[in-house]
């Protein structure tokens, strides 16, 4: 098996003996050059709560690879946090970041010719960026999402990282006093692992346990507890065995299992990061997926779980529930979802269900029967109109006024208008425009977590409506509309929008639409010029001359010859 991909650079005995000889120096001996040779890429860093329990499952799948025959290689990949880069230039890096990680997985796994690859992640670009790299390589893979991070708790409140996001706009709007915000921060994040609503990491780790790519319940087990050890060594068994029988991800990661996986992130009321990610991992696997079959599977799948943001509960509890099959169960029960798909473990998804009720369970709230949903339909709309012709990803759960139509506040970057919201300068009614912030302008596309905290913190969440080209936290919810494509730097409409002119946000008709007739906004077109690039060197430079639209992914190796 391990021979067989060595076998491209290492076709002889005299070539065999240098490359023994380096694999010995790293604890290889006499009966280990048979074993198949698997990469452990481990996302370990103290940089983030999200990342900092990885350390010790990485040795936990270390010794399980032993343990079922193979020969692991240990390497580090990287994360930045999110959440504490939230709201500064240093956000610019977070989607970056998934490049890097997918770029430096296959560099390693392809440069050393590895049989099989087991990834560890916990921060949002953790799971999308090993997912592209898995894809690119199609080589026998799994990956173990590092956990949720367990519920912060404050004056009889769950608290996530958005509460405090949130406690900032309520203290700016007077609503709360120091004390209390202090206390939140203290409160909120209360040890390791990935931040504990249904947010962008929770979200992909959902999705790749729908998908068949992590071992079912994971996705929802939270980072300190035994049992997430305990399935990280499982799925280094699995991974093995995956390697003997040569189950591949172009096997796994079939049209089907992108339907799934869309299905269960309705279903759970995930991020609208997911739409960027599914689409970018679709491109590495040559799968043709678009951001309207988002809107087609919406308008069949209720929303089933009551989660956080816009919900009541944690992934914890999700978990405690029955968790992401137990939510699969459902939807398969009623057509929503692909049984004959395969998981890594060589069973099928319905084989994996098999065992699994129904119908959740009476005691509990958090995942709802299927006749009474949260949400009749799936919460992430994609929205279309003269401002969003390629298509801009609204999240419609947790809104009270699925229409506005308002004078647009147009600002040029983030920290303008989170500076406009914190001095009260935006009033109910108004469009927030924040644009120059896509994959190419800003670069990076960042997301837009603090100004939209800053509104629900202020009481405008159901009465101002807020577009970008941008992206938003997995933590974000109200009448927001971001991704907008093509972006303001190349020209997009939103480019062309002038402070005042009025902007209608229609979830019903998946409408956004600028008020202004053609011939004005050709006139306007006509006047347009690009800005100059942000950044022209480093990896920010790299990847804004590179990058393509957030409508198929914001990938970077799109069309490059």
């Amino acid at each position: 098996m391990s021979d067989n991909r060595r076998s491209q650079v290492v076709t002889q005995g005299v070539q065999r003996t240098p490359n023994r000889a380096m694999l010995r120096a790293v604890g290889f001996g006499d009966g280990d050059f048979n074993k198949p040779i698997v990469g452990l890429a481990n996302g370990f860093s103290t940089i983030t709560p999200c990342n900092m329990g990885i350390g010790d499952l990485a040795k936990r799948a270390e010794a399980g690879l032993r343990e079922a025959g193979a020969m692991p290689q240990m390497f580090g990949t990287i994360t930045i946090s999110d959440g504490i880069s939230m709201g500064t230039e240093g956000m610019k890096y977070s989607l970056v970041s998934r490049e890097v990680i997918a770029d430096s997985i296959e560099t390693v796994c392809n440069g050393q010719s590895l049989d099989g690859v087991l990834a560890i992640g916990g921060c949002d670009k953790n799971m999308p960026g090993a997912m592209i790299a898995i894809a690119r390589l199609n080589i026998p893979a799994v990956f173990v999402y590092g956990g949720t991070i367990k519920p912060g708790h404050y004056d009889g409140e769950d608290l996530t990282v958005v509460s405090a996001f949130e406690a900032v706009g309520q203290h700016s709007a007077g609503k709360i006093d120091d004390d209390r915000l202090l206390a939140v921060e203290k409160n909120a994040c209360p040890g390791a692992g990935s931040c504990g609503g249904m947010f962008t990491a929770n979200t992909m780790s959902s999705a790749f346990e729908a998908m068949g790519m992590s071992l079912m319940y994971s996705s929802t087990m939270a980072a300190e507890d035994a049992e997430k050890a305990d399935s990280t060594e499982k799925s280094a068994h699995v991974l093995v065995n995956a390697i003997r029988q040569q189950i591949l991800p172009k096997q796994i990661l079939t049209r089907k299992a992108f339907e799934n996986a869309i299905s269960v992130i309705m279903a759970v009321g995930g991020s609208t990061n997911s739409v960027l990610h599914l689409l970018a991992i679709a491109n590495a696997i040559g799968v043709e997926l678009t951001i309207d079959d988002f809107e087609t599977i919406r308008r069949k799948v209720p929303v089933i779980c009551d989660l956080k943001p816009s919900g009541r509960y944690v992934a914890t509890d999700l978990h405690k529930a029955g968790g992401i099959p137990q939510v699969m169960k459902i939807l398969l029960e009623h057509g929503l979802l692909h049984g004959d798909g395969l998981t890594v473990t060589g069973q099928t998804i319905a084989e994996q269900l098999a065992a699994i009720p129904a119908t959740p369970r009476a005691d509990q709230e958090v995942i709802r029967p299927f006749d009474r949903p949260i949400y009749p339909q799936g919460h992430l709309g994609i929205l279309k109109g003269n401002l969003a012709s390629e298509g801009a990803v609204a999240k419609l759960t947790g809104i009270k006024k699925r229409q506005i139509t308002g004078p647009a506040r147009v600002f040029e970057s983030e920290e303008d208008c989170l500076k406009a919201i914190l001095a009260k300068q935006i009033q109910a009614g108004d469009v927030v425009v924040v644009r120059y912030e896509g994959p190419k302008g800003g670069p990076g596309m960042r997301e837009m977590l603090a100004p939209t905290s800053a509104i629900i913190g202020a009481g405008l969440g159901d009465s101002v409506g807020l577009i970008t080209d941008g992206r938003f936290s997995g933590g974000t919810y109200g009448m927001v509309v971001g991704h907008v494509a093509p972006e303001a730097a190349v020209g997009g409409a939103i480019a062309l929008v002038q402070e005042g002119d009025t902007i209608t946000i229609d979830a019903d008709k998946n409408l956004l639409q600028l008020n202004v007739d053609n011939a004005e906004l050709e006139r306007r077109r006509a006047a347009w010029t690009p800005k100059p690039p942000n950044y022209t060197r480093g990896i920010l430079g790299k990847y804004a001359k590179l990058v393509s639209t957030s409508s198929k992914g914001a990938v970077t190796d799109m069309d490059l010859f």
